[in-house]
């Protein structure tokens, strides 16, 4: 039987959890089924019909974000790609140019596809976004929260920080998002069965749950990604409770997802300069050649982001939150690709959960923006 929330806010961060942690073992076996290589195609996750729906994507215009833009837009939904111009990255233009071209072909020229400027480095622009879709009082249909970084730009021997303070994968794959889909929730609770879809990643099973190093101090390379997709997916599990509890926001179905290995470009990070520079270029020399021979291609990779935002089975549950067909089983679950799997220990604790949630409320001030008055 779960603590009460009650005593559950007096645990310091740093108490041993009440559950063993997960053998090495046990992680390396989960985080290699994590490159299932299988082929899917349109028969896995079929074209829906999404004419009218709104549908928000962070990182659209790269990867596999903005493979899952063309799919949206070949189903008819309206698109506003959040993203940032950066000289590495296809311009936002070209993308949008892309999916009207698709929505043309499917017969869907009324769609509205937009690109606004986002960049999670930056608080106040994801602030900026946010207002912005909140002024046109629209309901928002899917939230995908999928733009995300490798490393840190600094590397190994120079830790960076955004403006706001934070170690920058800390901020652009985690902390950026909880903000975003605090802000959007009034918005997503106006749609009749909305959903948020959050790229997370196997690498979850590599992650380690030490909330002294929340902002990454004492980490290094690959580890800062490994933590913060492990501490998205806590913190979309305690928001799943949390919104189920909710007579307003119930009937949201949020869930966290991995791609499969791609080669998306995602592990071309900046090594940096010394001994600790020429390691991080051995890591990143190792991950793009897995990447270039091992890995699926983009497109292969946004059937994650498909699957979770349109399938029956990764929908909302009828029987518990009142809207959705039979087949839905809800949110607060973690799928490989397209299969529903099980994650860490960690999301599944209710204690584990509400220190990422009060870590989170800490650092970006949620409650003093009034963000957290509807839970508990």
């Amino acid at each position: 039987m779960e603590q009460s929330q009650t005593n559950l806010h007096e645990i310091p961060y740093d108490a041993p959890l009440s559950f063993p942690e997960p053998t090495n073992l046990w992680r390396q076996w989960k985080a290699y089924e994590g490159t299932n290589s299988k082929k899917l195609t349109e028969k896995d996750v079929p074209v829906k019909d999404l004419t009218g729906k709104w549908v928000i994507i962070s990182g659209a215009n790269n990867g596999i974000g903005a493979q899952a833009a063309l799919f949206f837009a070949k189903c008819g939904a309206n698109l506003v790609l959040a993203c940032r111009v950066c000289p590495s990255e296809k311009h936002p233009d070209a993308v949008v140019a892309e999916c009207k071209a698709i929505a043309r072909a499917a017969g869907r020229e009324k769609s509205t596809i937009e690109w606004w400027p986002i960049d999670m480095s930056q608080l106040r622009t994801v602030e900026t976004f946010a207002k912005r879709w909140l002024d046109t009082g629209r309901p928002l249909d899917i939230l995908c929260n999928n733009a995300g970084m490798g490393g840190n730009p600094g590397g190994l021997s120079s830790i960076m920080k955004t403006e706001d303070g934070f170690e920058f994968v800390h901020q652009v794959n985690f902390t950026s998002h909880v903000l975003l889909t605090m802000r959007l929730l009034p918005s997503l609770a106006q749609a009749e069965a909305p959903r948020v879809v959050c790229t997370t990643s196997c690498m979850t099973y590599y992650g380690r749950y030490n909330l002294n190093n929340f902002n990454g101090a004492g980490c290094r390379g690959v580890q800062f990604y490994s933590n913060n997709k492990l501490y998205f997916q806590v913190w979309l599990t305690e928001l799943h409770h949390r919104m189920m509890r909710s007579e307003k926001y119930k009937h949201i179905t949020i869930n966290g997802v991995h791609p499969g290995y791609v080669n998306s470009g995602i592990w071309g990070f900046h090594t940096g300069p010394g001994i600790l520079g020429a390691i991080s270029a051995v890591v990143r020399f190792f991950l793009q050649f897995l990447a270039m021979y091992v890995a699926i291609s983009t497109e292969q990779g946004s059937y994650c982001i498909r699957h979770a935002a349109t399938s029956v089975d990764a929908g909302p549950n009828p029987k518990i939150q009142g809207v959705g067909e039979a087949g839905g089983k809800g949110g607060g679950r973690y799928f490989n690709r397209i299969w529903e799997t099980n994650n860490m220990p960690h999301p599944q604790d209710a204690d584990a959960r509400l220190r990422v949630w009060r870590k989170v409320d800490d650092e970006l001030e949620l409650s003093q923006k009034g963000l957290l008055a509807w839970t508990n």
